[in-house]
């Protein structure tokens, strides 16, 4: 929201993937003026959607207001509490919403976890459960299993009770709904 800050981590930003775009890939530079121009035009338009979001919840927690907040991702991919490496850069698990959010951990009254009948995972790591077969190829086909990111396809497995039993216990789950 600060244009000068904008001009001044673009401007820096642009010279430096200039020297790549002309050097490595023989490619035009780009006209710093024209990119931060629009990118201006940007943060204008997003200006009415940028807010204090920690401020804006704990004015509804005060209200008594319901506050729902949505995680990704599964606790095995949980930076600390996962299947290190083969774990995101983050902390998906439930405290992670207090992070996120900015709001203390006594702000939350419930955790819901959400899991699927099947067990699924981009990538490498470990994987008990695994489908190696036609079934896990029609679990991946059905359920449209391709990671979002990567658009790689998911490795499909049977539902790991030992996992989801963890998950209970990491999350602090008050109840799991199964999809």
């Amino acid at each position: 929201m600060n244009p000068e800050h904008l001009r001044k981590q673009l401007g820096w930003t642009i010279n430096y993937k200039n020297v790549i775009l002309e050097k490595l890939y023989n490619l035009p530079p780009l006209d710093p003026e024209k990119v931060i121009a629009e990118y201006l035009k940007y943060a204008e338009f997003l200006r009415p959607f940028v807010i204090d979001s920690s401020l804006k919840i704990y004015e509804a927690v005060k209200e008594k207001k319901n506050i729902l907040f949505e995680g990704a991702q599964g606790t095995l991919l949980d930076l600390d509490h996962g299947t290190y490496p083969y774990v995101t850069s983050s902390n998906p698990i439930a405290g992670g919403a207090c992070v996120g959010a900015g709001v203390g951990p006594t702000t939350i009254d419930r955790v819901i976890g959400v899991a699927k009948a099947y067990t699924t995972r981009v990538g490498e790591g470990p994987f008990p459960t695994e489908l190696n077969d036609s079934v896990g190829q029609l679990l991946g086909d059905l359920g449209a299993e391709f990671g979002t990111t990567t658009g790689r396809r998911r490795r499909c497995g049977w539902f790991d009770a030992v996992i989801g039993r963890y998950a209970v216990r990491i999350n602090g789950l008050d109840c799991l709904a199964i999809t």
